[in-house]
């Protein structure tokens, strides 16, 4: 049997020779120079993913090379200066490690209407600070539930309610043009039950057959769901539909939501040639969605198989072929030794941080940072290729995705915990200041995730007098702990829950769109006037910004645990021993003192650079509730 060493060396000879025979490849200029030398650097790890998931088919020689044409056209196709993107991403692999990165993420007909109306609101991203804008899905997709745009009808045409594919790509150029990367999402598990793949495969048509999981019974079904977590039980048990003809699909999430077979190679091709298309729109990072998901075997959960990882480093290594600047963010929301796992240059290299927002909203409850200073001490630091995405809030719904063995750590009980943050952030607990809304609520297995604004659930709904306050320090952690911050638009001015979705029937059953509400004039009107919540946000939200942009030390993601000697107060320090940040929050409505001693270690005295005052460490620090300090214990002043 031959090695695979040489198995690679004979593919390689086979593919590349019959790429440079074809009519448009112009085997010999500068261009397929190019080409050719990242084929070279980057086939053997493609082959040597593709090989252990399809490797024993007779075919799959032949899948390898219409594979590479797919990335050859696509590659040609791809426009000029996106070509030299790729040129200055190779020369600067960590780009997107700066301390200059700030993301912003937003639907585009709540925000703007349409795509011209976020080409618009440019220079508005400019005054934030943006440097990358995620886009939430914006292709063709069902009238009515379409789960937000998650369930694709066509990769290739833009929701016709929203614009057209030209004014997408003015879009993309736009943004370029003003520093700010583009993000869209890859919905690689499924697509909707309109794409041409769903119809063509129902009624038959070869070319499609094979593309997802139908069955003639509930046989296998029945098998499958012994095994499987149910993603939405209140839109259907189980994970399978039935379909027209009694035929049953699977659908993880929704029945008109069908999952991809990627046990069958047509379907990778297929995918990788819309993953590909994408990219040259001009999107400088793909959403992975669904991530845990893409594989399936019988008696396991279906989730975060060890096929799933293949199947996107395998997406990945494709792309540093065709589009060598494109970039993939990992969504894993599940246990954070699986997250994890998802994270590498070759893989995801940059995540999604479920633990740590989970956990900011957990020390928001408890007043205690236990839970939250564990996750930044073990579970924080990333290979430093990679880098986390630190966010407060999200288009999707809280889940306490904390691990369990953690919390027993802290003698916490927790599914008892979890039912206690259920409670608080839906307004079933005295004294709660959050104003959240249930999503998924089962009584029966206690399972419960939260939804709701970042103002509503930090108390500026109920008018607490301390919402600000706490508002500002959740997104102080997510701006200094290390990689990419990212605003969900309309949390800088406090936009509150919207309700009116129960007024739509097409959204009343998804209690998600109580956190997407639409663009308030009257919130972005008020964010310069200091006599405003809108406006008290917006300048301690744009104040972190600009120091965060201004000082190095924020830059990369590596960051130390610092117990700061009281069960409310953060603590961590960024940067080396000559210059560092130490940056401190207290997680409480009660005054909290930092002992001297915890502080020996660092200069006499410090800065805060947020407020420019110099505090003296050797007399221990106190901070007011919700107070935030970043202080720059650099040992040169």
């Amino acid at each position: 049997m031959l090695s695979i060493d040489h198995q690679i060396r004979l593919a390689s000879e086979h593919v590349l020779s019959a790429l440079a025979k074809r009519p448009s490849a112009q085997a010999g200029s500068p261009a397929w120079g190019r080409f050719q030398g990242r084929f070279e650097q980057h086939f053997p790890a493609l082959f040597q993913e593709l090989s252990a998931l399809y490797g024993e088919r007779a075919d799959f020689l032949d899948f390898i090379e219409t594979l590479l044409v797919t990335a050859l056209e696509a590659w040609q196709a791809r426009p000029e200066d996106l070509k030299a993107l790729d040129l200055a991403r190779e020369a600067d692999p960590l780009w997107f490690q700066s301390q200059k990165m700030l993301g912003g993420v937003c639907y585009v007909d709540k925000f703007a209407g349409t795509l011209k109306g976020i080409e618009a609101q440019i220079p508005y991203f400019q005054e934030l600070g943006l440097t990358y804008l995620h886009l939430m899905p914006l292709f063709k997709c069902p009238e009515g539930n379409s789960d937000g745009g998650y369930a694709v009808s066509s990769y290739r045409e833009v929701n016709p309610a929203l614009g057209t594919m030209d004014d997408l790509r003015s879009l993309t150029r736009a943004l370029r043009g003003a520093g700010i990367s583009l993000v869209l999402d890859f919905i690689f598990n499924h697509t909707s039950d309109e794409h041409e793949w769903a119809r063509g495969c129902v009624s038959g048509a070869p070319e499609y057959q094979g593309f997802y999981h139908i069955f003639p019974d509930r046989g296998l079904p029945d098998q499958y769901d012994q095994t499987l977590r149910e993603i939405f039980p209140d839109q259907h048990p189980g994970g399978f539909s039935q379909l027209a003809d009694g035929r049953w699909v699977w659908t993880t999430f929704n029945s008109f939501q069908w999952d991809l077979n990627y046990s069958n190679p047509a379907v990778f091709t297929a995918m990788a040639g819309e993953m590909l298309a994408i990219a040259n729109l001009g999107t400088a990072f793909l959403r992975m969605d669904a991530v845990a998901f893409v594989w399936k075997k019988l008696g396991t959960a279906c989730e975060n198989l060890p096929e799933a990882h293949t199947v996107i480093r395998a997406f990945s290594a494709l792309a540093r072929i065709a589009a060598p600047s494109l970039l993939f963010k990992s969504e894993a929301i599940v246990h954070p030794d699986d997250v994890v796992k998802y994270i590498s240059y070759r893989e995801c290299q940059i995540s999604y941080n479920p633990l740590q927002m989970a956990l900011l909203w957990n020390s928001l409850a408890t007043r205690e940072v236990n839970l939250l200073q564990q996750a930044l001490e073990q579970r924080h630091n990333l290979a430093a290729d990679t880098a986390w995405v630190n966010y407060v809030r999200s288009h999707d719904d809280i889940g306490w995705t904390f691990s369990d063995e953690d919390a027993a750590q802290f003698g916490v009980d927790a599914f008892q915990h979890r039912q206690f943050l259920n409670r608080f952030y839906v307004n079933r607990f005295e004294g709660s200041f959050a104003r959240g809304v249930p999503f998924q609520d089962n009584p029966v297995t206690g399972d419960c995730r939260i939804c709701g604004t970042c103002a509503s659930l930090a108390g500026i709904e109920q008018g607490d007098p301390h919402a600000v306050a706490r508002l500002l320090l959740l997104y102080s952690v997510a701006l200094s702990s290390g990689g990419i911050p990212l605003i969900y638009l309309g949390d800088e001015v406090g936009a509150m829950n919207d309700h009116s979705y129960l007024d739509n029937p097409d959204q009343a059953m998804d209690s998600r769109w109580v956190h997407r509400p639409a663009y308030d004039p009257e919130r972005y009107s008020d964010r310069h006037n200091p006599n405003t919540v809108a406006g008290q946000i917006y300048a301690g939200l744009t104040r972190m910004i600009a120091i965060r942009k201004a000082h190095a030390v924020f830059a990369g993601g590596h960051l130390n645990g610092f117990r700061a000697g009281s069960r409310s107060v953060l603590a961590y320090t960024r940067g080396g021993h000559s210059g560092h940040l130490l940056a401190l929050a207290n997680f409480s409505e009660s005054v909290q003192r930092v002992p001297a001693h915890v502080l020996a270690a660092q200069p006499e005295i410090a800065q805060d650079l947020l407020t420019g005052h110099q505090h003296r460490l050797r007399e221990g620090l106190t901070l007011a509730p919700y107070q935030v300090v970043w202080l720059d214990c650099s040992t040169a002043k």
